[in-house]
């Protein structure tokens, strides 16, 4: 099984804090619209990304088994 990051875009308010935590994995355009570069939640990027998801003030981050 792997672990996906995914975004309820209905939820999300593209404030960029996902993106100062990784930016490997979230980057904003210039429409301020959010896009996950990379959706694979790894040993080396698990702990930013939870990090990421507990920070998000909407709660539009969460981690997801596939």
């Amino acid at each position: 099984m792997t672990r996906k990051v995914v975004v309820d875009f209905e939820l999300c308010e593209a404030n960029g804090i996902c993106m100062g935590i990784i930016p490997e994995v979230f980057d904003l355009d210039d429409q301020d619209y959010l896009h996950v570069l990379q959706d694979n939640v790894t040993p080396e990027n698990e702990q930013q990304i939870k990090e990421a998801v507990r920070q998000c003030p909407r709660q539009a981050i969460s981690i997801v088994e596939q």
